[in-house]
């Protein structure tokens, strides 16, 4: 079972926009997470849910930031969620999903894990919500890509894995966590058996 496979960690996707690259003072615009399941033995990935996030008062956007990620705040469509909302959402699907596989706690599966992290955490704490990941582990697809195809670039790694990437999808939260869901449960398959 998926449980045996982690230590009892669920391996959940994460992926975050945000509007600068500082954590502590940097807003965030968009979160997704993509859920991982197993069938036949195998990790597949699962069902995405993505939440455009109110940028928190007081957070810097950077315009940079905004033109790399082609997100528009004022979109008229762009139905947006505070911070808190939005994670206690998606901390809902988390432990359900938990529990559904007899997972003790999830631990973020993410490219460049360590930032996703570092921005995910400092949410938590200033809305005062319990995590429903490992404190400080993580599993970075940037390492697995190495080990699988000596590359680092998201992209790279999807191309050498033969792994459709469309770079006119690529930094929204939504498509980065699918496709970084897609190399997790590739290469992980692809070592374990």
């Amino acid at each position: 079972m998926l449980k045996n496979r982690f230590r009892k960690y669920l391996p959940v996707v994460v992926d975050i926009e945000t509007g600068g690259f500082d954590s502590t003072s940097d807003a965030i615009l968009e979160i997704a997470i993509t859920l991982i399941d197993e069938h036949n033995s195998k990790l597949v990935t699962g069902e995405t849910i993505r939440h455009h996030i109110k940028p928190f008062e007081g957070l810097n956007i950077n315009k940079e930031s905004l033109e790399f990620t082609k997100i528009k705040l004022d979109h008229p469509l762009r139905n947006s969620l505070s911070e808190k909302e939005a994670l206690e959402h998606l901390f809902k699907i988390i432990n359900n999903h938990k529990n559904k596989y007899e997972c003790s706690r999830a631990i973020l599966v993410g490219h460049n894990a360590h930032f996703d992290s570092s921005f995910l955490k400092a949410a938590i704490e200033r809305n005062n919500l319990k995590t429903p990941f490992h404190k400080f582990s993580v599993i970075d697809t940037v390492s697995l890509g190495v080990l699988a195809t000596s590359q680092t670039v998201l992209a790279r790694i999807c191309e050498e894995l033969k792994i459709d990437y469309d770079n006119n999808e690529a930094h929204s939260a939504a498509y980065d966590s699918k496709i970084t869901a897609d190399v997790f449960c590739l290469i992980v398959n692809k070592f374990t058996n």
